[in-house]
C-alpha cells in the first residue's frame, strides 16, 4: 500500500539529489536556499522554488499580465504581444539557457514569471509617468519585488525565497543578481523581447526586413526563431562551465547594434508611440486623483500609508492596474456619462 506521505518526502529528496548530483557547482540548489523571511514548513512533494513558481503563478498580478501593454498599445490583432505572453517567451529562453548550463532550471522559471509582476498599465510610458511623479522615483523591477514582499496575498506578499526575490530585482541590464539562474533572467528578457519586438513591429508594419542592419540578419539569422536560436546556442558555448552567463564578442556585438536599432526605429518611433501621451495622461491624472482621495484604495493598499507613505501607495494601486482597467476608471472619474 503506498504511504502517501513518506513516499512524497521521499520524492522531494529525491529532486534535492538529483540537483546536487546532475547540476553545474555554480547552481543555485533548492535544498540551500538562503530561505523565506518568514520560515514555512518543507512541502511534502516541492521544492521551495517549484513552490515559489506556483504562488507567483497562481496570485492575481501574473493574471492580469495578460492585459497589460508590451509595446503597442492596445493593438487590433490577436497575435500582438502582451506582457503576459513577454513573460512566457521570457520563461521559455531562459529554462532552455538553464537547462543547457546546468543551472537550476526551476528557481530560472520563478525568476522569470515574476519578473514583471509590477509593470504599469500601457508599459514603459507608464513606468515613466510614476517615475517623475513619485518621490524617490518608480521602477518596475522594485515595483516587482514590491508586489511579491507586500501587495499580493490582499497584502501579506507571497513569502518567496531570497534567490527568487533577488533575480526579480536585478532582472534588469544594470541588475547584479547574486545567483546565475538571475543572470540567466536578465539575459533572456533581453533575448526575448528585442526579437519579439522586431516580429510585432513587422505585423503592424513599422518596420520591413530590409530595415533591420544587414550584419545583424547575417550573423543573427533571417528569422525570428534563428535569431533567437543562434542567440541561445552562443550563450551557451560562450558560458558552460564557467560563473558567469554572456555572449561572445561577435554575437554580443550583433545583438547590441540590433538593440540600438530597436531603440531608435522602434522604441522611440512616433507613429508607434502615437498614442503614448494619451497613456500618459491617463496614468498621471489617476495617480493625482488618488493622491488625493487615498481613503478610496482598498486596504491591502492602504495598510501600508503609515510606512510607506501615500505618494508610494497610490503609485502601487496605479501599477496594479490592466490597460483597460486604467481607462474604465478613468472614464468613470474623467468623462461625463450620459444623463438616464
Amino acid at each position: 500500500m503506498l504511504n502517501y506521505d513518506t513516499d512524497a518526502v521521499n520524492y522531494r529528496k529525491h529532486i534535492e539529489e538529483l540537483e546536487k548530483a546532475a547540476l553545474s557547482p555554480y547552481a543555485s540548489l533548492s535544498a540551500e536556499t538562503k530561505g523565506r523571511e518568514h520560515p514555512i514548513p518543507s512541502c511534502p512533494i516541492r521544492t521551495e522554488f517549484l513552490r515559489d513558481r506556483d504562488r507567483i503563478i497562481h496570485c492575481k498580478s501574473f493574471r492580469r499580465l495578460k492585459h497589460k501593454t508590451q509595446v503597442f498599445l492596445s493593438p487590433a490583432g490577436d497575435h500582438y504581444r502582451t506582457r503576459l505572453t513577454h513573460t512566457l517567451e521570457v520563461a521559455q529562453i531562459a529554462r532552455t539557457i538553464s537547462r543547457g548550463l546546468r543551472l537550476n532550471e526551476d528557481l530560472t522559471e520563478a525568476i522569470a514569471l515574476g519578473h514583471d509582476l509590477g509593470h504599469t498599465p500601457f508599459g514603459h510610458a507608464g513606468e515613466h509617468v510614476l517615475n517623475n511623479l513619485v518621490p524617490d522615483g518608480f521602477e518596475h523591477n522594485k515595483q516587482s519585488l514590491r508586489v511579491v514582499e507586500k501587495l499580493e496575498n490582499e497584502g501579506k506578499g507571497l513569502n518567496l525565497t531570497f534567490e527568487v526575490r533577488d533575480g526579480i530585482l536585478h532582472h534588469k541590464k544594470d541588475g547584479t543578481p547574486s545567483t546565475l539562474e538571475g543572470a540567466v533572467v536578465s539575459l533572456s528578457d533581453r533575448i526575448a523581447y528585442l526579437n519579439h519586438d522586431i516580429d510585432d513591429a513587422l505585423r503592424a508594419g513599422v518596420l520591413t526586413e530590409n530595415d533591420i542592419p544587414k550584419s545583424c540578419l547575417e550573423v543573427l539569422g533571417q528569422t525570428h526563431g534563428k535569431r533567437i536560436n543562434t542567440m541561445i546556442l552562443d550563450v551557451l558555448s560562450t558560458s558552460f562551465g564557467k560563473p558567469k552567463v554572456t555572449m561572445s564578442g561577435e554575437i554580443g556585438g550583433e545583438f547590441d547594434k540590433l538593440r540600438k536599432f530597436m531603440f531608435e526605429r522602434v522604441y522611440l518611433n512616433p507613429d508607434a508611440k502615437r498614442e503614448e501621451n494619451k497613456a500618459k495622461n491617463v496614468v498621471e491624472q489617476l495617480y493625482c486623483y488618488y493622491l488625493t482621495h487615498i481613503d478610496l484604495l482598498p486596504k491591502e493598499f492602504t495598510m501600508y500609508i503609515e510606512s510607506d507613505g501615500k505618494e508610494r501607495v497610490a503609485a502601487d494601486y496605479i501599477a496594479c492596474m490592466t490597460d483597460r482597467y486604467a481607462i474604465s476608471t478613468y472614464e468613470s472619474l474623467f468623462v461625463p456619462s450620459d444623463w438616464h
